[in-house]
């Protein structure tokens, strides 16, 4: 039988993909062989960005996870043109609690967080499933932080703190949802990024915020699903 070269390729789309974080980790795929699928808000971000990676093998893709139309029409556009998805690493994300805490910020606010960081998640792996249930042994992952463990949240940033601890249920239940399918689910932590996000004072590089999304992606154990990682190592939700 002869076997589509296409159906032998490894495909992983990452969202948020055309700087820091997500950019990182597209370039440490692309140097483990995969096909990445570079996903931005718009199709000028993500081919800006492709054109800094210099490779045949990264696909643009315009994705925004806080529109549902957005994320119908992406996962149209991927399935005609490709015939699987190997890993779909939910990178894209929100920091908007600017001089805010738990008693002043309002529902707009609580709002756009959970709209994206959570249930953009939710929703674009519930559209790309399709395509990862095509793949063997297919992985989520979710670019979570230590701001949404119980022990990590902080009062100065209620709807980010609010949105990744929602984002880790949401993980759980992925993950017990989709075992049957054998497609794992993580949630990790990047620590804290030199980003638009982090600001320049952190202490970490993109591409250290990176590496663990590229090892969950790789080589990390699938019986480890619906767990919480940092630095590799699984911690406390």
């Amino acid at each position: 039988m002869n076997i589509n070269p296409s159906e032998r390729r490894k495909y992983a789309l990452v969202t948020g993909a055309n700087k820091g974080i997500g950019f990182a980790i597209c370039q440490g795929l692309l140097a483990v062989e995969f096909d990445v699928i570079l996903a931005a808000r718009s199709i000028d971000n993500a081919t800006t960005a492709i054109e800094k990676l210099q490779s045949d093998n990264v696909h643009p893709l315009v994705l925004d996870v806080s529109d549902d139309d957005s994320i119908e029409r992406a996962a149209q556009e991927y399935g005609e043109k490709f015939t699987h998805l190997n890993v779909l690493i939910n990178n894209a994300g929100i920091y908007p609690d600017d001089d805010v805490n738990i008693l002043t910020v309002d529902r707009e606010l609580l709002d756009r967080s959970l709209n994206t960081n959570t249930f953009g998640v939710i929703c674009t792996t519930q559209a790309f499933l399709p395509h990862l249930s095509k793949a063997t042994a297919a992985r989520v992952i979710n670019m979570s932080s230590g701001l949404g463990a119980w022990d990590g949240m902080s009062i100065d940033t209620p709807s980010y703190s609010l949105s990744k601890l929602a984002l880790n249920g949401a993980t759980t239940l992925l993950a017990t949802a989709l075992k049957s399918q054998q497609i794992a689910v993580y949630s990790m932590c990047p620590g804290w990024v030199r980003t638009d996000m982090g600001g320049s004072n952190a202490s970490r590089s993109p591409e250290q915020g990176a590496d663990t999304a590229i090892w969950l992606a790789t080589d990390a154990d699938p019986n480890l699903s619906g767990k919480f990682f940092r630095n590799r190592k699984q911690i406390p939700f």
